[in-house]
């Protein structure tokens, strides 16, 4: 569709209208209206005026792209998936383009302290998930297998900044140096977490987290221990399980989100 002007017979008056291509050139006194009049002007703050804020890096939407991901991950992966090798397929998953290739770079494994972590990518082989092109170090490349990664809608900016949150989640952020199977249930109850408070059920998050119920218990008992959280709650008639955020966690959402 174009935009075109048109004057009328007494040429005093002239009409702006959409217009397919044929149309327009059918049209007698008609004009096309060039895209570069179309585009939008650049305003240029008042002197004085204080700058907008710029926009936040972490907010619902990688929030719920992260927990769609960790859903999907743990119906494609084994269930005996190591948690450290479900944080590396959650950035695979996250950061591969359309054609499911993925380069991640060695400064990001040294962050995750994955860096040289050579069995978590053989798990991942193992399973048939991805195969690894090339490994030179520090980086790692590597084709995703699995069909169901490319069908994701969000383009590949929006799924770069969930994978970025679930590297530091702004509801639920831990100190560097925690195992991977505490930092993994970190994310996980992040992407449930709404305010200073958050829930689900135990099948869920045992599932996502890759452990036995059993095993999930005991992670959020050292998260208290931490002080990330200040209690949870385990309501078996209903297996739900809910927690609250510690004012400690709370400052250091704020200092993320910031």
């Amino acid at each position: 569709m174009l935009l075109a002007l048109t004057r009328d017979r007494s040429g005093r008056t002239w009409r702006l209208a959409d217009a397919c291509t044929a149309c327009a050139a059918a049209m007698s006194h008609t004009a096309v209206v060039p895209d570069a009049l179309l585009a939008p002007r650049h305003r240029y703050p008042a002197a004085g005026t204080p700058a907008r804020p710029p926009r936040p890096l972490h907010g619902p939407g990688e929030r719920m792209r992260v927990q769609e991901m960790l859903t999907y991950l743990a119906a494609a992966l084994p269930r005996f998936t190591s948690p450290a090798t479900r944080l590396l397929a959650l950035q695979c998953a996250l950061r591969a383009d359309t054609s499911a290739y993925i380069r991640l770079p060695g400064g990001l494994l040294r962050g995750m302290r994955l860096c040289g972590r050579r069995e978590l990518w053989e798990e991942l082989e193992h399973a048939g998930w991805l195969r690894r092109t090339a490994s030179r170090n520090p980086h790692v490349e590597a084709q995703l297998l699995d069909a169901a990664v490319l069908a994701q809608r969000p383009g590949r900016q929006v799924r770069a900044r969930a994978a970025q949150w679930a590297l530091c989640p702004a509801t639920l952020a831990l100190p560097s140096g925690w195992a991977p199977a505490v930092r993994l249930t970190a994310v996980v109850l992040a992407t449930y977490t709404s305010g200073e408070a958050g829930s689900t059920d135990m099948e869920v998050l045992a599932r996502l987290c890759g452990h036995s119920p059993h095993q999930t218990e005991e992670l959020l008992d050292r998260l208290v221990t931490s002080r990330s959280l200040t209690a949870w709650h385990y309501f078996r008639e209903t297996d739900e399980v809910a927690w609250h955020l510690s004012p400690q966690a709370r400052v250091s959402r704020t200092a993320v989100q910031q």
